[in-house]
């Protein structure tokens, strides 16, 4: 059995997912032409950055534990390469 993706959501995100948090107005740019299509068609622009940005860092989560964890995969690989797993003789699958 190969070790693939052992990251899911983290408990922090799923505890910050779950709760309201607290809103904090900023300032940013946007391309004007975009940002009018978006109020033509009623788009909540708060909304739609919070989930982009909870992707990106989610995204970013990932690919640092995969980083920081690589090795260790490998490693592991390699030994089921080279010895299988515990339970090879035990599956009836």
């Amino acid at each position: 059995m190969r070790m693939a993706n052992a990251h899911k959501l983290s408990r922090a995100a799923a505890v910050r997912a779950a709760s309201k948090p607290q809103k904090k107005a900023v300032n940013l740019s946007i391309n004007r032409d975009l940002l009018n299509r978006a109020r033509d068609v009623d788009l909540n622009l708060s909304s739609i950055l919070e989930a982009a940005l909870e992707q990106r860092l989610q995204e970013q989560a990932r690919e640092r534990w995969l980083r920081e964890n690589r090795a260790g995969m490998d490693a592991y690989n390699e030994q089921v390469e080279k010895h299988g797993v515990f339970s090879d003789g035990l599956r009836a699958f």
